[in-house]
């Protein structure tokens, strides 16, 4: 096993709930990481998994063993920071090996306080979390029987709005990056060009989409600005009314983390919207679509995340290989007249997927902005843009 610091490593304790304790070393900044564990069966893309939204409040386990040995870049981040509240490897690789790394996975952590723990179990995380459900854990270099009692006593994952935490301030149009735009009134003045993608001429933008920021990833913006279109972020609370009157030609629902049944200001704007301007919902943003419609969702035991998840398009029958990172889902049994299911996956049979069969609307459970992979469903955001141009024409 590699650490960081090998001449003066600290141990550390991962403490669940349950009681159980998991030995390590300590890594990254050395203070305590509260928050609901899970793990992540991906193979790659640390990198993308630390700046996801979606992981704001969590203890992120990755279940590949050899973590850090491709270091950390500047191209890949997802978000402006890293949202995970701690970090749970096998083993850290402290010399990274790879061209565009510009520091190690410790380093990483460190310069933004965040801790980690290597030299634990995590197969045994793993298999407890699968068989018991994600619980909540400390991450701590003290006592971890004072760790056991202080977890009980901190805010459960489930009772906290996350989104508020990671939506962006203030609305922005993406030029390659998160930049503030200048906007006038309501619906919005724009005079930014679009940045044009290496060996590509910039050219008018032929659609204007807003994706309401819950916990969007970048990779959601620069898909549709590759696209064609100008791509405007705006915060959770951005009213309905606000949204409408910057003229979009659709609106994308952004993933994010938490409990959709905590964000109902947020479904309320989504109620208003539906049936007015095309909708495509990732993630949050489909359990988002779901309640709006008058349909439910409810907690998974341990949730879908990592890049290797089947679902099934239930109209042409095509399997496709998915990246996910979710513990919510929508119960089909309460979906309205009118959205029906139109992915499954074949895992547990949950819903990944619905459809309307009057309103220019449909949602996804799974990444199709993926990052680092599979790139097998980028498709969706053309069929987006189909939809937007039929609406529009």
């Amino acid at each position: 096993m590699a650490t960081s610091d090998s001449e003066s490593s600290v141990p550390a304790f991962l403490v669940l709930e349950d009681g159980s304790v998991h030995r390590g070393e300590s890594m990254g900044a050395r203070v305590e990481g509260h928050g609901e564990v899970v793990f992540n069966t991906s193979m790659t893309g640390y990198q993308e998994v630390l700046t996801d939204p979606s992981y704001a409040g969590q203890l992120v386990t990755l279940t590949y063993p050899l973590v850090g040995n491709y270091g950390i870049n500047p191209q890949d981040y997802e978000s402006a920071k890293i949202r995970v509240a701690g970090f749970v490897v096998r083993e850290h690789c402290d010399e990274p090996s790879h061209g565009r790394s510009d520091r190690t996975l410790d380093e990483y952590l460190k310069s933004q306080g965040i801790p980690g723990i290597c030299g634990v179990d995590t197969r045994a995380i793993t298999r407890r979390l699968r068989e018991r459900g994600v619980m909540m854990g400390l991450i701590t270099t003290g006592s971890p029987e004072a760790a056991a009692a202080q977890l009980a006593e901190m805010p459960r994952y489930d009772d906290q709005d996350l989104v508020r935490t990671v939506t962006a301030e203030e609305r922005y149009r993406w030029e390659g990056r998160p930049v503030s735009a200048q906007f006038e009134g309501v619906g919005g003045t724009f005079s930014a060009a679009p940045t044009a993608m290496p060996g590509e001429r910039a050219s008018e933008p032929q659609h204007r989409i807003l994706v309401t920021d819950v916990g969007l990833k970048y990779n959601i913006l620069r898909l549709l600005q590759q696209r064609g279109c100008e791509v405007i972020a705006v915060p959770a609370e951005t009213s309905a009314e606000d949204m409408l009157a910057m003229n979009p030609s659709g609106i994308l629902l952004s993933p994010g983390p938490g409990d959709p049944q905590l964000l109902d200001y947020v479904v309320s704007n989504v109620r208003q919207i539906l049936g007015r301007v095309p909708v495509m919902g990732i993630c949050l943003g489909h359990q988002l679509t779901a309640r709006a419609l008058g349909g439910s969702t409810y907690k998974m035991p341990f949730g879908h995340r990592g890049g290797n998840h089947p679902v099934q398009d239930l109209a042409t029958g095509r399997v496709y290989i998915t990246a996910q990172n979710h513990g919510f889902a929508v119960d089909p049994d309460t979906l309205p007249p009118g959205l029906e299911v139109s992915h499954i996956n074949l895992n547990d049979q949950t819903v990944e997927g619905t459809r309307h069969r009057d309103m220019p609307l449909f949602t996804i459970q799974y990444h199709s902005e993926a990052s680092p992979g599979p790139r097998d469903n980028e498709y969706i955001f053309d069929e987006f843009l189909d939809m937007v141009k039929e609406f529009n024409h």
